[in-house]
């Protein structure tokens, strides 16, 4: 089966979990990208040095969404490396929760989830417009792909207004509130970005065993980054916009 083929994926959050997940999956692609860049908030961090190690084409960046400077300074590294290349792929992957219902959520909360899953995308990727911008031209008269440039944010069918999933399970306000921000941000950035080539989707990873709440999975995180990442190779200009689960399956807004 064919893989994705990208020259160059920047990967937030790839401390553990999902991130340290997907990273491992691109490097096993039957044609690994050119060049990986690791964004962690601890570039020491012993996990996502073990997975780099041996592979030149990886590159871990320090970089926390949350800081607009941290941004500048991983866009200033990226783009010694790449050069008039561009950027092909931003996976903003990075993501925080607390645990809420709706009688104890609190402001204190909505911001620091709000701050992370939602701000930090919409700057990370502002920040990266500009080589995105570079990867899309630099592909000439390709069609829409995440090969050539795109914006993928990691969200969350728990996100989904229309959906409203488990909410017996698992209310987290915050969460909730943040992903369905950050699918109205992917469809702004798809509106505003498409016409410069630049595909953009919001992707559901699944809820990644061990499973916090019955009923909501299990998917293991072998499954979800093979999902992932067959889904991102199939995407087209057709999907510019849209929101898709790991089992490639469209879900509403």
């Amino acid at each position: 089966m064919e893989g994705l083929s990208v020259g160059s994926v920047l990967l937030t959050g790839c401390d553990a979990g999902l991130g340290l997940g997907l990273l491992k999956g691109l490097l096993e692609q039957p044609s690994p990208p050119r060049h990986i860049f690791a964004a962690c908030l601890d570039p020491q961090g012993k996990a996502v040095n073990e997975v780099a190690l041996g592979f030149p084409n990886v590159r871990i960046l320090p970089l926390d969404v949350t800081d607009p400077n941290s941004i500048k300074a991983a866009v200033r590294k990226v783009q010694a490396e790449v050069g008039s290349a561009g950027l092909n792929l931003l996976i903003n992957n990075s993501g925080t929760t607390r645990r809420s219902t709706l009688a104890t959520e609190t402001a204190e909360n909505m911001s620091l989830v709000y701050t992370t899953n939602t701000i930090g995308p919409l700057q990370t990727s502002q920040a990266f417009l500009p080589l995105l911008k570079e990867a899309a031209e630099a592909e000439g008269q390709r069609e829409m792909s995440c090969s050539r440039a795109a914006i993928v944010n990691i969200s969350s069918i728990l996100g989904s207004i229309e959906v409203a999933e488990a909410w017996q399970e698992r209310q987290d306000i915050c969460y909730r509130c943040s992903k369905a921000a950050l699918n109205m941000l992917t469809k702004c950035l798809a509106l505003e970005y498409g016409s410069s080539g630049i595909l953009c989707v919001s992707v559901d990873p699944g809820h990644v065993t061990p499973p916090l709440e019955q009923g909501m999975g299990p998917v293991t995180l072998e499954e979800s980054v093979q999902g992932v990442l067959k889904l991102l190779a199939q995407l087209s200009a057709t999907n510019n916009g849209t929101f898709w689960d790991w089992r490639g399956q469209r879900l509403p807004w």
